[in-house]
């Protein structure tokens, strides 16, 4: 495994061991940890939470990563005094599936859905928590109207089934006003089945969301095509962000008067682009990845450090966020 620096307030670089003074410090958990905006960010916020610590630690491990290396980075947190916790992007599934053994707790959406996406020191106990649905439902709420599907008799298309995709399709399951169809996409059968049994478990309607297998993205340009105006298709594969591309083919139209929303803020962000180049010709909303960005890292903190992180505080947080983006 390998982590990649972090900068405390100071500006100075942080090694996983907790560095040479000894204070303690917040993990990532990611692909890329070194190029997220949080490096920047985290400092402003911990001062206005008032944070017993300003210091992050990035924790890079490869999409490949084996089972060894997810149980080798968890012993390490778990065992080290200094790590207060972390929050886990790209690797929420592989993580629980390798390595939930070496927790204490493990929250009940994170069995559900078999994923973590933050680790957090309680009581001399370490619990894995799962955050994204709420995460991904502060998002939705913050450019979808209420009542948008009851009214429009819009879809949506969630391409990926990883855990991001998980999570919308869980939220947008739950919600008083849900689509009429949620089609989630993905070249891995075995994550399709995963999210089938979340659902099926979960006690969603049988008839709410479909699974499809693509093998190019030419399927997908077929799938959009069939949507009705108005409908959202959601980026959540992680391509554009941890490697270049775009699950959208050359050409694809996405739905008339719709939404567009990528769930990467930084990185090629070739799906936002596509999106962009016919915002106009197709009045699409098009929406990146910032403000998820944002739900989910303060979702995280106060997980890990116990503090209330109330609508008012999460404008406060964003202001600070928005000085350094």
């Amino acid at each position: 495994m390998v982590d990649s620096a972090g900068t405390d307030g100071g500006g100075r670089t942080g090694s996983a061991d907790g560095g040479s003074d000894g204070a303690g410090y917040m993990g990532f958990v990611g692909v890329t940890t070194g190029g997220s905006s949080i490096n920047r960010v985290f400092p402003r916020w911990a001062e206005i939470l008032g944070l017993p610590t300003d210091r992050l630690v990035g924790h890079d491990l490869p999409l490949d990563a084996d089972d060894a290396q997810y149980r080798d980075l968890v012993k390490r947190i778990r065992d080290d005094p200094a790590h207060l916790g972390a929050l886990v992007t790209t690797h929420k599934l592989r993580l629980y599936q390798a390595a939930h053994d070496l927790f204490d707790e493990v929250d009940e959406f994170a069995q559900l859905c078999g994923e973590i996406s933050s680790i957090a020191k309680r009581d001399g106990k370490l619990v894995g928590g799962a955050k994204d649905p709420i995460t991904a439902g502060l998002a939705v709420q913050d450019f979808l109207p209420d009542g948008y599907f009851g009214a429009t008799g819009a879809e949506v298309v969630c391409l990926g089934a990883g855990g991001a995709g998980t999570a919308l399709v869980w939220y947008l399951g739950q919600r008083a006003d849900r689509p009429r169809r949620i089609v989630c996409t993905d070249t891995d059968p075995s994550r399709l089945a995963h999210l089938r049994g979340v659902v099926e478990r979960g006690g969603l309607p049988t008839d709410l969301v479909g699974y499809r297998l693509v093998a190019d993205s030419g399927d997908i340009g077929a799938l959009l095509d069939a949507l009705p105006d108005g409908s959202l298709v959601v980026n959540a594969t992680g391509l554009g962000k941890d490697r270049p591309g775009t699950p959208l083919p050359p050409g694809a139209r996405l739905p008339r008067d719709g939404y567009a929303w990528d769930f990467n803020y930084r990185g090629s962000l070739e799906f936002l682009h596509q999106a962009v180049a016919q915002r106009d010709e197709r009045g699409l909303t098009v929406v990146d990845g910032w403000r998820y960005f944002i739900h989910g890292w303060s979702q995280a903190i106060a997980e890990i450090f116990g503090v209330p992180v109330d609508p008012p505080t999460v404008r406060r947080l964003s202001a600070a966020a928005e000085a350094v983006r």
